[in-house]
């Protein structure tokens, strides 16, 4: 199979052609290295090792393992999480030069499989932004357009999928971080069940809402890093779109949406109907305010616990005030600057947020899947399509100005802050010819049935449109 063919390969095509030998993992990473060189405008690595690739995938080769488990798969790993190989940088100046004595529990468990470390994937600095755009690792690109913005914040894992550059990846999803690259780039990205996971050896944000999370071409391919880096998880039993109940709450997660995301909406609301899908429109009462009182006071007071814990347990000789002179994204740096002086999240705020307002959230959810015997919740991941690269603090919506970071998580924060699992499948392209995602959300440890039912609606959406350059 010519190298050209092979770097299009989905992860379970890829294994197909491994195990019945069509190709080895040596000539299927050459073919990757190759697509990587080609695409590098796209800015989507932090750093790479293509020798160090190749020597592992002849291990696979030698091994005759190939096509088994994840035998001969390279992945790009986000650069906040700790794989010993790379440098876990987190996309920051201060970390650049960090590699961690052994990888990341979930890093661990797909090298285990068998899966080798592809890249590491450049991301919004610290994982505190949407854009991606990075003051000290450059603009990831968006390969759609690369003039627009993949996503974030694990916004390089995004583009190198999309760009074919790997076939699949492993983000961070703190607020938005793994679903809306995915929903910004026309690919699948869940992020489970917080716990479902192990967290440790990742540069955190929150412990109680950080979670790694697959960035794939297909809910197989999602399923299948789902179930290595969960240690367990079942192939839940096939889901029938007849019966099947899926709330749709237009009073908060529907509104003010970009005409290209409203009209594709409309038609995913409608493809689901005509497949015998029964859609429930109900609202959340009072979601928006709930989510409001949870969202910062967590992640900016577990930010300061949480980053310094990292840095201690890593053997890493830095200060806060070092990981602050590091940093070069505007944005980045007057956030953090901000959390070490006197705006800092007081901890009456935190407290407060976790032993009312996150409760009351989680009841908020827990109530509406049952009041109204949902299986999912489905909505718009994010309320705009892609933006150009710049556009850091503000984006058009209708007409208006409006900060960019709480515009683009509007839809997604509530169920990270709730803890909840939640995927972003593609489903179709706007008018410009960018990507659009419609997301599923589930109740808390649905996550096996919650992938089986996107697995059913992928299907329906049947997307299959791909970046001009693939």
């Amino acid at each position: 199979m010519p190298h050209q063919e092979l770097f299009d390969l989905t992860i379970t095509q890829a294994l197909d052609g491994l195990a019945a030998r069509r190709f080895s993992a040596r000539e299927y990473a050459r073919a990757l290295i190759a697509r990587c060189e080609d695409q590098a405008s796209l800015n989507a690595l932090v750093s790479s090792d293509w020798g160090k690739l190749l020597d592992a995938a002849d291990v696979v080769d030698t091994s005759g393992k190939a096509g088994e488990g994840l035998g001969g798969i390279p992945l790009c790993l986000k650069d906040n999480i700790n794989t010993g190989i790379l440098p876990t940088g987190a996309a920051t100046g201060a970390l650049a030069d960090h590699v961690a004595a052994a990888p990341a529990p979930v890093a661990k468990a797909l090298f285990d499989a068998g899966a080798l470390l592809g890249g590491t994937g450049n991301m919004h600095e610290l994982a505190f932004g949407i854009t991606s755009n990075n003051g000290v690792t450059g603009a990831a690109r968006n390969p759609w357009n690369p003039a627009m913005i993949p996503g974030g914040s694990s916004g390089g894992v995004a583009a190198a999928v999309a760009g074919r550059m790997f076939p699949g990846g492993v983000g961070t999803d703190t607020g938005a971080s793994v679903r809306l690259p995915a929903s910004l780039c026309g690919l699948v990205g869940f992020r489970p069940t917080v716990g479902r996971y192990s967290g440790d050896g990742i540069v955190p944000i929150s412990h109680t809402r950080d979670t790694a999370g697959p960035i794939t071409r297909s809910v197989a391919d999602t399923r299948l890093l789902d179930r290595v880096m969960a240690g367990s998880g079942t192939e839940a039993t096939p889901i029938f779109l007849a019966g099947l109940r899926l709330g749709v709450p237009l009073g908060y997660f529907y509104d003010n949406l970009d005409p290209a995301v409203a009209a594709n909406a409309d038609a995913s609301l409608k493809a689901l109907t005509d497949a015998g899908v029964t859609l429930v429109e109900a609202d959340i009462a009072d979601i928006g305010e709930i989510n409001a009182a949870v969202s910062f006071p967590v992640a900016l007071y577990e930010f300061m616990q949480d980053l310094p814990r990292y840095l201690r347990d890593n053997g890493l000789d830095l200060t806060m005030q070092d990981i602050l002179d590091g940093i070069g994204s505007p944005d980045v740096k007057g956030l953090f600057a901000s959390q070490m002086g006197p705006e800092a999240m007081p901890e009456a705020a935190y407290r407060k947020a976790m032993d009312e307002d996150r409760p009351r959230l989680q009841a908020a959810y827990a109530g509406y899947f049952e009041t109204h015997k949902i299986d999912a919740i489905i909505f718009p991941t994010a309320p705009l399509p892609a933006r150009p690269i710049g556009d850091d603090e503000t984006v058009e919506l209708n007409g208006e100005r409006l900060p960019t970071f709480p515009t683009f998580i509007r839809n997604t924060d509530p169920a990270s802050n709730a803890g909840i699992p939640g995927i972003s499948l593609p489903s179709g392209l706007g008018p410009d010819g960018l990507p659009l995602g419609m997301e599923l959300d589930g109740p808390v440890l649905s996550d096996d049935r919650l992938l089986a039912i996107a697995a059913a609606i992928e299907a329906v959406f049947a997307f299959d449109a791909r970046p001009a350059s693939a």
